[in-house]
């Protein structure tokens, strides 16, 4: 059976001492958390901070993003192995905020995903539509394409060891939510994306996250649907209390 994974992203927000603060919240508060995987993305330059205050404890540190090439002249950008090298275990690619404000594509995320692998990071790799995709029915027709491009090339081990997660770009910092039934359609599809490309096993082995305007609230609901397997969290990532409260919906459902 998959396990939940619940992974808070913290984006451009928190500063030093907050960062550190947050995660050994987290990470106290998660010792009593069974059977449900955990991580959080601080912003990179408290990947180091935020890695010493989770040593030790059942929560993974994962990144934002990260740029394809081993090394050499790409001002401002990290390898994969320099994330590994920090003790990340995680690397959030292509999320919504990325492919729409500045301008990533599949094919750059597809070179992401393939270098975070062969590294030993495991990708959480986003899919999503916009509002005006949704409201034309294209929603299914975007993920398939999303999914084509950015997991490219992958041989069924490696595509083992990616997360996705599904987040509906309209639901993403604004409050809304994909009702649990239009996500577990759009999680239903993404598993039989998966079994057209591989097969049943590799299918049913993918974790697939959803993301969103996750809260406390509407956490177990959605947490609960069959093809859902955790949750990628934006905003209520960055109160201990309110993450603790998405971790216990999925504690219900497993």
């Amino acid at each position: 059976m998959r396990r939940q994974f619940i992974a808070g992203n913290w984006k451009m927000n928190t500063n030093r001492a907050a960062a550190v603060a947050l995660a050994e919240g987290i990470a106290k508060a998660a010792a009593s958390v069974a059977n449900v995987d955990l991580a959080v993305c601080p912003p990179c330059c408290y990947l180091e901070a935020v890695g010493k205050a989770l040593a030790g404890s059942k929560v993974g540190l994962g990144a934002q993003n990260m740029y394809h090439e081993k090394e050499g002249a790409f001002t401002g950008e990290l390898s994969a192995g320099m994330l590994v090298d920090m003790g990340c275990k995680y690397v959030i690619l292509g999320h919504s905020e990325r492919r729409h404000i500045l301008g990533e594509t599949d094919a750059a995320i597809n070179k992401k995903v393939h270098a975070a692998l062969a590294a030993g990071l495991t990708p959480i790799v986003c899919v999503g539509e916009l509002l005006a995709e949704r409201e034309a029915g294209k929603t299914l027709g975007v993920i398939q394409c999303q999914f084509a491009g950015s997991l490219a090339g992958l041989a069924s081990e490696r595509m083992a060891k990616v997360v996705i997660a599904y987040e509906p770009v309209w639901a993403i910092g604004t409050g809304k939510v994909a009702t649990p039934q239009q996500a577990e359609e759009v999680h239903l599809a993404l598993r039989k994306i998966l079994a057209e490309h591989y097969d049943a096993s590799v299918a049913e082995g993918v974790v697939i996250q959803y993301g969103g305007s996750v809260k406390p609230e509407n956490a177990a609901e959605l947490l609960g649907q069959p093809n859902i397997d955790g949750a990628l969290v934006g905003g209520a990532s960055l109160k201990v209390d309110q993450f603790l409260g998405i971790i216990a919906g999925a504690k219900e459902n497993r």
